[in-house]
């Protein structure tokens, strides 16, 4: 699947999903390059908001410019995570503050190789320039007494234009399913993100977007699931 047959199903339906040889291909590497990648979870620390409300989840949180005509990404100065009203429910205009990225992570080649994969299906969406693009790396844990929300809100919007979720590993889970929904309730994509390098996109000014719980498959170890969430808004 190239970029343009992607574009495609953005502009049509609303959402994609490309699976890992595709995306490989797209970005020229291969499924060892993942696998390194992954070690950036390690460090990875702890969501205080999720903590709230009970979701065990480890996070990060980087923000870029994306100008189209220059085709390079610059990091902007850490600031609050602000998600508009009308689209998550539970942060409302609500400023949190998470630690950034690593400088490991956000200097990365293959961070820099996705976001300028996802920089041109922006542009197939909407013409616009510059564009904030905000990356947000995940870890939701669970144990056997205690599931894991990758999304405590339910279904939602992110009050973007693209939101995107990268799947980077899996590791004695079960759940975790994907949903994308039109704005009148019909299922577009139910899928569980089950590879590394598997990618989920959706037009986020029409859909919402939800993932069920995990759960551990070995009671006596814990389960996580580790994305990689990246978003573009003008």
């Amino acid at each position: 699947m190239t970029p343009e047959h992607i574009a495609q199903q953005l502009t049509q339906v609303g959402a994609g999903l490309i699976q890992p040889a595709d995306l490989n291909a797209c970005l020229g590497i291969d499924g060892s390059d993942w696998t390194r990648f992954a070690g950036h979870w390690e460090d990875l620390v702890v969501d205080p908001y999720a903590a709230e409300l009970g979701t065990r989840r480890l996070r990060r949180y980087g923000h870029f410019l994306f100008d189209p005509a220059e085709g390079d990404f610059k990091p902007t100065a850490h600031d609050a995570f602000v998600q508009p009203e009308n689209s998550n429910p539970l942060y409302v205009d609500k400023d949190r503050h998470f630690e950034p990225l690593t400088d490991a992570f956000a200097k990365d080649p293959l961070l820099e190789r996705v976001l300028t994969l996802l920089g041109r299906l922006a542009l197939a969406l909407d013409d616009v320039a510059p564009w904030n693009a905000k990356v947000t790396p995940f870890r939701v844990l669970a144990s056997a007494g205690d599931e894991g929300q990758p999304t405590p809100e339910g279904l939602h919007r992110d009050g973007v234009t693209l939101v995107t979720s990268l799947l980077i590993r899996r590791r004695n889970a079960v759940g975790g399913e994907s949903s994308v929904f039109d704005m009148d309730g019909n299922r577009i994509i139910t899928t569980t993100l089950a590879e590394p390098g598997t990618l989920l996109l959706g037009d986020d000014r029409r859909t919402l977007h939800g993932v069920s719980p995990i759960h551990p498959i070995d009671p006596a170890e814990p389960a996580q699931r580790d994305v990689l969430v990246i978003t573009f808004a003008p």
